[in-house]
């Protein structure tokens, strides 16, 4: 009989995990995810990760760069997008989800838009799922657990994490908090917009062209972290070629990315934030990894529906308007 511990140590290594344990370890994920609110409170110290799109070895580097794996000194926050587009989605996944049974309270797993049947059917983690289990069992599995990833965190009550942004339905926290999130993300509301919203130079709101959620302003944006007794809002979604962006005047949100070399070509460097009790974010950067880099050169891991270069080349861009998913 196999558990967390041997998972941890098999897929540390980028061995999948086979169907059966990947129903248990989904079903023990599960269980932990459904005890956590909708905003989990999280302490400092804490290391706030962005995007990761199935770039596993990255992965890898992100938690050497951060000071190893969780444990009894390191909380981590990750801000959603384990899947799609890289080649190893399952493997990061499994990974993230192994770390968070065996370090439940160090790891903070928010949902991000990629984490839904629908936009996974389209950017890679499906047919990779398929390719590897040769059934689509796994998928379903691992969609079951995209239910219950919560939909925030809160640093200290200070710092709001969310994958995307905001939302014109969503005020306060306290409206977070009632949001039934157990399902697959709704085309439009607030549950939506936190997944789907991005910061721009708008003056208040204005309809995104992503297709989903809104763009939204300094103005917005101070007004919520005002209301609420906010410091910052932190979120990922976003492409940033130096690892991470503070927006607006005021410095009100900022954006963490941590994939390197974004589907393999886009030559960025990414970042984690990490936050003391002294709730002033300092940035550590890193580069893509060699056996990434081998990966994309090589294309072993398989194309297709977006799982390969070329598959992840077109659809970086959606049709909606241009703007990286």
């Amino acid at each position: 009989m196999t558990g967390p511990d041997e998972w941890l140590e098999k897929i540390k290594k980028c061995q999948p995990l086979n169907e059966h344990e990947m129903k248990q370890l989904c079903e023990l994920c599960k269980e932990l995810l459904m005890e956590e609110s909708n905003i989990q409170p999280v302490r400092t110290p804490v290391t706030v990760c962005g995007d990761i799109h199935g770039q596993f070895h990255d992965l890898l580097e992100l938690f050497r760069t951060s000071g190893g794996l969780p444990d009894n000194d390191i909380n981590y926050i990750f801000l959603g997008d384990y899947v799609d587009r890289g080649y190893y989605s399952l493997e990061t996944f499994t990974l993230l989800m192994c770390l968070k049974v065996k370090f439940p309270h160090r790891m903070t797993l928010v949902r991000g838009n990629h984490e839904s049947r629908q936009i996974t059917q389209v950017y890679g983690f499906y047919e990779e799922c398929l390719n590897k289990y040769g059934s689509t069992t796994v998928w379903k599995y691992c969609c079951q657990v995209f239910d219950f990833l919560t939909l925030a965190a809160i640093i200290d009550g200070k710092i709001l994490c969310v994958h995307g942004g905001l939302s014109p339905e969503i005020r306060m926290l306290d409206q977070i908090r009632v949001l039934s999130r157990a399902q697959e993300v709704p085309h439009e509301g607030g549950f939506s917009d936190l997944l789907w919203s991005d910061p721009d130079n708008v003056d208040a709101w204005q309809v995104s062209p992503r297709g989903a959620g809104w763009l939204f302003g300094s103005k917005v944006a101070r007004e919520f972290n005002y209301v609420n007794g906010l410091q910052l809002i932190a979120r990922a979604h976003q492409l940033v070629m130096e690892g991470f962006k503070y927006h607006f005047p005021k410095k009100d949100v900022v954006t963490v990315w941590s994939a390197p070399n974004y589907c393999y070509r886009c030559g960025n460097v990414a970042s984690v934030m990490k936050v003391d009790s002294d709730l002033d974010p300092t940035f550590k950067i890193f580069s893509a990894v060699v056996e990434d880099e081998a990966e994309a050169a090589s294309g072993a891991a398989g194309a297709g529906n977006g799982s390969g270069v070329g598959g992840m080349a077109n659809s970086m861009v959606n049709n909606r308007g241009g703007y990286f998913l």
